[in-house]
């Protein structure tokens, strides 16, 4: 079961306004990584993030044809880190796009209505440290 610390949650949601943006790593259906800073990251729901995205090219092409995905989070001054593995969606419109967006509003982060985005909600299969324990898993024992 995957349960986000109130830790996790302040740190992740504060990522941007402390300089330690998160990195999302995705790779294609042919192995082709990417990776990319993301400042928009948050905590969507107890064991999952959302961010928005507005680049329209390869991290999002990679997410659609292979959902599962890398994030990263260190903040050195803390001296806490975390690797959470994800499975990905990618929303364009409706329900769960609209109140993303909404809370990025709230959250003090200008939007652009020129500028097309999307959100994306990255289920948590799994938190780690940054060595690679497991310390939290949606399902015991999965192999990712």
């Amino acid at each position: 079961m995957i349960r986000l610390t109130e830790e996790i949650r302040h740190l992740v949601n504060g990522a941007r306004a402390s300089g330690n943006p998160c990195i999302v790593t995705s790779a294609s259906s042919d192995g082709t990584p990417n990776s990319s800073y993301i400042g928009t990251m948050m905590a969507y729901d107890d064991s999952s993030f959302a961010y928005r995205d507005r680049s329209g090219r390869d991290p999002l092409e990679h997410i659609e044809t292979n959902p599962k995905v890398l994030v990263l989070f260190r903040d050195p001054a803390a001296e806490v880190g975390w690797k959470f593995r994800c499975t990905a969606a990618v929303h364009r419109s409706g329900p769960i796009y609209d109140e993303i967006m909404q809370r990025l509003d709230w959250s003090g982060l200008p939007l652009d209505p020129e500028v097309k985005a999307v959100v994306v909600v990255l289920r948590i299969d799994q938190i780690l440290t940054l060595f690679g324990e497991v310390l939290q898993e949606r399902i015991v024992g999965s192999l990712w």
